[in-house]
């Protein structure tokens, strides 16, 4: 088994380096990660300026881009072969619901499904990279299932997995959960620069506003690991009966409007 590992919070990440530990013992890995911190950089990719790419110490490849940059040069060249699966973290904080969106880890990963590789993005519930080993450990528990049950190197999926600050022996079971929903954004912040401009700066993410059971938010909180398999169509496919009939109403009224101006 080939896996490809990247991150958003930096090649030198902690969570990186203890994932890269971890799957190593389970497969053959390389790292193809940004060069600086990413976060939030969501699906981004760099189509205005040049990437390079660099080789640290560790045999750890990084790039001067986003994510999903690293993931889509990797797999259009720079590693030569076609891995078995596309592994993003361990991210510092959690992608619980609204979060994965915005985030770059998620978004690394997305990038692997699109190209029609199985991916899962791995992150922490809280930051600050408490028990980070006993994280790696558990996303290589994950990995290793995956692979015996057949899922790795098949039909592509996108896995968003959340992994409570815990010790491996107190880490409740997988729990296959919904994506839950914040609150709005808090406001955003202003300072005075010392040219006496205005800088914003983004608010932290707003609380949970939908931590129900079987969302992300009520397992992890229980210590379960969470699981959300994810996709990328965003279609309303809900509500495309009352669109239809939107756009045919809409359709209907422009050559009148257009008549009644003239």
């Amino acid at each position: 088994m080939k896996i490809l590992i990247s991150n958003d919070d930096g090649y030198q990440a902690p969570g990186i380096v203890a994932l890269h530990a971890a799957l190593s013992t389970v497969a053959e890995v390389e790292v193809v990660a940004p060069e600086h911190n990413n976060s939030a950089k969501s699906n981004a990719l760099t189509l205005h300026s040049p990437l390079y790419v660099h080789q640290a110490h560790n045999g750890f490849r990084y790039i001067n881009g986003t994510p999903a940059d690293c993931v889509h040069i990797a797999l259009t060249g720079l590693l030569g072969y076609r891995p078995d699966l596309v592994v993003s973290g361990i991210n510092n904080g959690a992608n619980m619901g609204d979060d994965t969106i915005y985030s770059g880890t998620v978004g690394a990963a997305m990038e692997g499904y699109l190209f029609g590789i199985p991916s899962i993005a791995f992150s922490q519930v809280d930051k600050g990279w408490g028990e980070i080993e006993a994280a790696a450990q558990k996303a290589a528990d994950i990995v290793r299932q995956m692979a015996v049950q057949g899922l790795v190197g098949q039909a592509p999926w996108l896995l968003n997995v959340n992994i409570p600050n815990l010790p491996l022996q107190a880490l409740r079971p997988l729990k296959l959960c919904r994506l839950g929903r914040r609150h709005a954004a808090e406001r955003v912040i202003t300072q005075q620069s010392p040219r006496g401009e205005t800088m914003y700066w983004i608010g932290g993410a707003g609380a949970a506003k939908d931590d129900a059971e079987g969302t992300d938010f009520h397992a992890t909180a229980a210590g379960h690991v969470s699981v959300t398999p994810l996709k990328v169509d965003l279609t309303d496919h809900e509500n495309l009966g009352y669109w239809a009939q939107t756009a045919a109403r809409l359709a209907s009224a422009a050559p009148a409007a257009a008549m009644g101006e003239g």
